[in-house]
């Protein structure tokens, strides 16, 4: 076997990309595990002691686990929603998009993609006001539809590689259109649903503006929204700051860990269909 030669720039620019990403990590980290004394000291150097207790004092301070629960809520039946609904948008459109109808509808929401939210802000507040959608309901109901034009776009194009003999196969053994989604096209969605599925788990859980702009009452903050909120208090107690965000980080960092090689195929199928 030939050796090939260190591409040395690459190498270079690999490791300082590693660095970025690692050091905040180490800083989250070393700060949580300090007492203040040690802070004072320097901001960069190991913590001499593990000091867990700021993560007690961290979850006691910012009601964690009930932030924990409502994000659960909330990024687990979002995404569920999202994988079901968004696919059967995707699946009609798919299959009728010689139709003007379904084309017009294809564009329209693909142009949705180009729609700042900062624009639509405001009203979207004023109607879910209104409606009395400014709760963990309301804010799974939007998550669902804003979800709508990224993934009906990658869906359409998953779905209408699949050949349509499949369907035709299965009407003439009697299934009906939504039996034939069901048990025969959204099983081989199942790479393209694990892509959707983990980004919107991690852009539900991780989102800010959203619960900040709807979520009025304090028991149904989110974990992002929990940490905005008690900013303050921790404003001279960074360890019990950084306790708190390396909690609020922990659950989405082992899903995508654990997510990661899905990710990465679901992509890579959908590059070859």
């Amino acid at each position: 076997m030939i050796k090939k030669p260190t591409n040395w720039p690459v190498t270079i620019l690999i490791a300082l990309g590693s660095l970025l990403i690692l050091f905040p990590l180490y800083m989250t980290i070393a700060i949580a595990l300090k007492n203040p004394e040690e802070m004072a000291q320097s901001i960069f150097s190991l913590p001499t002691g593990l000091h867990f207790e700021n993560f007690a004092n961290a979850i006691k301070a910012t009601n964690f686990f009930n932030a924990l629960r409502n994000s659960t809520v909330i990024t687990i039946t979002s995404v569920v929603f999202i994988l079901l609904t968004n696919s059967m948008v995707a699946y009609a459109i798919a299959r009728n998009m010689k139709r003007r109808f379904f084309k017009v509808l294809y564009f329209y929401f693909i142009s949705a993609m180009f729609i700042p939210f900062q624009i639509i802000m405001l009203p979207v507040v004023k109607v879910t006001t209104d409606l009395h959608m400014n709760n963990i309901v309301g804010i799974i109901i939007l998550y669902v539809v804003y979800g709508l034009a990224f993934n009906v776009f990658v869906y359409t194009g998953y779905i209408r590689s699949i050949p349509y003999e499949l369907e035709e196969a299965a009407t003439v053994d009697g299934a009906s259109t939504f039996g034939t989604f069901w048990k025969i096209i959204f099983p081989l969605l199942a790479p393209v649903s694990a892509t959707i599925g983990i980004l919107s788990c991690l852009s539900t859980w991780n989102d800010f503006m959203l619960p900040l702009i709807l979520l009025g009452d304090q028991d149904s903050y989110t974990l992002p929204l929990v940490q905005y909120v008690f900013q303050g208090q921790f404003s001279t107690d960074f360890n019990l700051a950084f306790a708190s965000y390396l909690l609020a980080l922990t659950p989405m960092l082992i899903v995508y860990l654990f997510a990661q090689k899905w990710i990465i195929s679901g992509l890579t199928s959908g590059s070859i269909k």
